[in-house]
């Protein structure tokens, strides 16, 4: 609505610069006036109309564009100060051409400096974030600093059970290229690979599609990086945007912490949320497989926690209660030891 009403301003401004000109005695206007006023509110409604049609608009673009034009007009007005006395003795000299080659050397070197800074500042934008601010993040965040999902993050899917729980509610950014690596997934001849990349497709679309989550697909990247690893690139956006990194991975954790990075492992926090278990406690569970140590047996809890329980090695497949003794954290998970307490008894056949 503040659009429209902004639009319609525009063009009863635009009328009035219009009428203005019909008012005045111009010795070029010998074939009338009446045609100033549609002419100026015809180039009103074609600004519009572009306003329109260009969908994506870039703060950080549009500013670099200001700002080399004003400081191009800056070096041009000290060039020309510079050039004053120089000017002036050329005047006196020749009244007639001084005034016209002064105007056009004004013209010529104010154009060529716009040029050169306004291309020069658009090609390093990204390193001049005081100049260029990502004006998008300046706004009211919710829940602070943005996040950037990394492919593990999204393929793992539980970063959208997390958001969509109400646990986070800060800006999620997916960079383009882990987007185009989560599609050459996707598109993979590998049967396994292939369906890694349709999950993590269909996570991102189903987070997409909740109003709640502000989701977002991070289009620019600096030109210096463009070649680099994913996880190279993705630190260095972390640091650009001053963003965390959600991943699953261990290794782009280890990375990003040595570039001081700040990093959220989905590992960690899935173990963060799991019950703790204290020495003494007794737990149920059923024997799936041998373990490592002679007398070991191995079974899993209904969140995935491993268990060992030693005497347990000839029960597989049966249920038993374990007394726990210790528990072992570690980044790819918590493991609980235990002994031996008891067999559950068999379930009568029917």
């Amino acid at each position: 609505m503040m659009l429209w009403v902004l639009r319609v301003v525009f063009i009863l401004l635009a009328g009035s610069i219009g009428l203005t000109w019909t008012e005045l005695d111009l010795p070029f206007l010998t074939y009338g006036y009446y045609w100033i006023l549609p002419v100026t509110l015809l180039a009103a409604l074609l600004v519009i109309a572009a306003d329109i049609l260009i969908k994506e608009k870039r703060i950080d673009s549009l500013s670099s564009i200001y700002f080399g034009i004003i400081v191009g007009l800056f070096l041009n007005f000290m060039a020309m100060l510079a050039l004053e006395p120089y000017f002036n003795q050329l005047i006196a000299d020749n009244a007639a051409n001084g005034e016209a080659i002064r105007t056009a050397v004004s013209l010529s070197l104010g154009i060529t400096l716009c040029y050169i800074t306004t291309s020069f500042i658009v090609q390093t934008k990204d390193d001049f974030r005081f100049i260029v601010p990502y004006v998008q993040f300046s706004r009211e965040i919710r829940g602070g600093r943005p996040y950037l999902l990394d492919t593990s993050a999204i393929i793992d899917g539980r970063i959208a059970d997390v958001v969509q729980g109400g646990l986070i509610d800060n800006k999620l950014i997916v960079p383009s290229f882990v987007l185009t690596e989560l599609q050459s997934i996707a598109d993979s001849t590998d049967k396994v690979r292939r369906a890694r990349g349709k999950r993590g497709l269909d996570v991102l679309s189903r987070m997409q599609s909740d109003h709640n989550i502000d989701l977002s697909i991070y289009e620019q990247e600096r030109s210096d990086s463009a070649n680099a690893p994913a996880d190279q690139r993705l630190v260095q956006l972390a640091h650009q945007l001053e963003a965390k990194i959600v991943t699953s991975d261990q290794n782009l954790n280890k990375i990003a912490k040595l570039h001081q990075v700040k990093v959220i492992n989905l590992n960690d926090l899935a173990n963060a949320m799991k019950s703790i278990f204290l020495p003494g406690e007794k737990l149920a569970t059923r024997i799936v497989r041998p373990g490592e140590s002679p007398g070991q047996g191995v079974g899993y809890l209904e969140d995935g926690t491993m268990i060992v329980v030693d005497g347990a090695r000839e029960l597989i497949g049966k249920d038993v209660t374990a007394s726990v003794t210790s528990v072992l954290q570690t980044s790819a998970g918590r493991m609980i030891f235990g002994t031996l307490d008891q067999v559950a008894p068999a379930k009568p056949s029917r």
